[in-house]
């Protein structure tokens, strides 16, 4: 039995951790929870590369899969949910082994959130409708007037945090800035958890992307866009940002080819495993970062399990 808590694995896209969690719960029957915010959505298995039905036959797997594209899930319904999930696992005495590539989510986990109020459906749904009929700088501008505390602290390109802001404005009259300086009450100590971070060097990280968005196409990727397509869903939803789900919808609507759409893929995937790696400088100062071929050395060394 471990001495943790809760056993954390995080990293980029393509890293490994997947495959890091999965021997850690068979060898000390841990049950693996999701740390990604794109393996939650059903309609996604392939694209976000969410563990196989063999994967699953072989560990317990929780917070995988069982949220719908059409809705918006968040930072707090996840923490809501791993709530629940610890939880369970406490009272059936296993490990929890939380892995994902979401740092938000890890740093609500040990930090917690902001106590900011739920949005009401009427205000999400008309600046989600604002989104759909305005640029992000028409947006950003917008803000400036609002809230420009907040707005000093967003990109103009960035139309989903800028409505985000702007709801939470307009539903509590109060900055979302204002609302982040208020603690939140994290659901795990620092102290009682093992923090591993997994990565490549950038370059066998960037082959493993592009082999494995290969992999992707050839398991039915495409199929899976193409259900996404037929369900005529707001752009602005998460599951539309996936990362894959834009350019092969291009592909499938004749606007570019399909290998320009799988280039353009895994050019988004590759830049988006660069942030996660620039995240990790920046807020996983202190979590063991640790090369995959070294797992079975972290296993004994780092975990003294």
């Amino acid at each position: 039995m471990s001495k943790y808590r809760a056993i954390l694995i995080a990293g980029p896209t393509a890293s490994g951790k997947s495959a890091a969690a999965l021997a850690l719960a068979e060898k000390f029957c841990g049950v693996i929870v999701n740390a990604d915010s794109m393996q939650v959505y059903s309609d996604l298995r392939i694209l976000s590369a969410r563990p196989s039905l063999a994967d699953e036959a072989r560990a317990p797997h929780a917070l995988y899969g069982f949220v719908s594209a059409a809705e918006a899930y968040s930072a707090g319904r996840w923490l809501e949910d791993m709530k629940a999930a610890l939880a369970r696992t406490q009272r059936d005495g296993q490990i929890p082994i939380i892995t994902g590539g979401t740092g938000l989510y890890f740093k609500a986990l040990l930090e917690g959130l902001s106590p900011v109020p739920e949005i009401p459906g009427d205000i999400r749904a008309r600046w989600r409708e604002q989104a759909q009929n305005s640029s992000a700088r028409d947006l950003h501008e917008l803000l400036c007037e609002r809230d420009p505390r907040m707005a000093a602290r967003l990109m103009p390109s960035d139309p989903q945090r800028l409505v985000r802001a702007l709801e939470v404005i307009d539903a509590t009259g109060r900055s979302l800035a204002q609302w982040h300086d208020e603690p939140g009450q994290p659901l795990l100590r620092e102290e009682d958890v093992a923090r591993l971070f997994i990565t490549q060097p950038r370059e066998m990280l960037y082959a493993r992307i592009d082999a494995r968005f290969d992999e992707m196409i050839g398991n039915g990727a495409l199929d899976e866009v193409r259900a996404l397509a037929e369900q005529k869903l707001e752009c602005g939803l998460p599951a539309m940002r996936a990362l894959g789900v834009r350019p092969l919808m291009q592909f499938l609507r004749g606007k570019m080819t399909q290998d320009e759409a799988i280039m353009r893929a895994k050019t988004e995937t590759r830049r988006y495993a660069k942030r996660q790696l620039t995240w990790a400088k920046s807020n996983m100062i202190t979590w063991k970062h640790i090369f995959t071929k070294d797992s079975e050395k972290f296993l004994e060394n780092y975990l003294q399990l």
